[in-house]
C-alpha cells in the first residue's frame, strides 16, 4: 500500500500543517472580536449581579491548572507517537481528553452557579459578554475533545501510528490554541477587575 505524501509548501512545511495554521489565525481573529467586545461592554453592566459578586476565582483557578495541564499531556502524546508507542500515545490522549472533560465540567458548574445567583445571559451587558465568550471557548475545548477521543480510538485499533503522527501534531496544534485563548480570557475575565 502506497502512502500519499504531502509535499511541502514553500514554507518547508506540510500543506495541511500550513492550512492548519492559516484556520488558528483565522480563530484567533474570531476570539479577537469576541475579546474585544467583552472588553468594550466591561463594567458597563446597568444591573447587578456584577462581576466580583459571582466570579470564583479559586475555582476557576483549579479549572485553568487543570487546562493548562492537559497541554502537557497532549506534548506526551505527540513524543510518545513520534516514538511509536502506541501504548504511551492512547494513554496520553485520554489524559488530555479528561483534562478537557474535567474543564468543561467546572464550567457547566460555574455556569450552573451564576444563573442560581441571578446571572444569565440576559440579565445585563456583562452576562452577555460573558457567556458568549466563555460559552463559545467551551464549545471550542468540546471539539478537541472529540477530536482526541477519535484519535485515541483510532491509536486503540491500531490505525494511529509513527507515520501518523502530524494527525496527532495537529490536533496538538488546536489543544494548544484553546489553552492559549483560555490564558487570555481567564486573566481579562477573573484577574483583572
Amino acid at each position: 500500500m502506497e502512502i500519499a505524501h504531502h509535499p511541502p509548501t514553500a514554507t518547508g512545511l506540510d500543506n495541511r500543517k500550513l492550512g492548519f495554521w492559516t484556520f488558528i489565525g483565522s480563530e484567533t481573529l474570531f476570539f479577537g472580536s469576541l475579546i474585544s467586545t467583552y472588553m468594550v461592554y466591561k463594567g458597563a453592566a446597568v444591573t447587578g449581579p456584577y462581576p466580583h459578586e459571582v466570579l470564583n476565582i479559586p475555582v476557576t483557578s483549579v479549572s485553568t491548572f487543570v487546562l493548562l495541564t492537559s497541554s502537557l499531556a497532549m506534548v506526551l502524546a505527540l513524543n510518545a507517537v513520534q516514538r511509536g508507542s502506541r501504548a504511551g500515545t492512547l494513554t496520553w490522549l485520554l489524559a488530555t481528553a479528561i483534562g478537557g472533560l474535567i474543564f468543561l465540567g467546572f464550567q457547566a458548574y460555574e455556569f450552573t452557579t451564576f444563573v442560581h445567583e441571578g446571572l444569565t445571559i440576559q440579565t445585563n451587558v456583562f452576562g452577555s459578554a460573558f457567556y458568549v465568550l466563555t460559552g463559545f471557548h467551551g464549545a471550542h475545548v468540546s471539539v478537541g475533545v472529540l477530536w482526541l477521543l477519535t484519535l485515541a480510538a483510532l491509536t486503540a485499533m491500531g490505525k494511529i501510528g509513527r507515520e501518523d503522527s502530524l494527525k496527532v501534531e495537529i490536533a496538538g496544534l488546536y489543544w494548544h490554541f484553546v489553552d492559549v485563548v483560555w490564558i487570555v480570557i481567564f486573566t481579562l475575565i477573573y484577574l483583572i477587575p
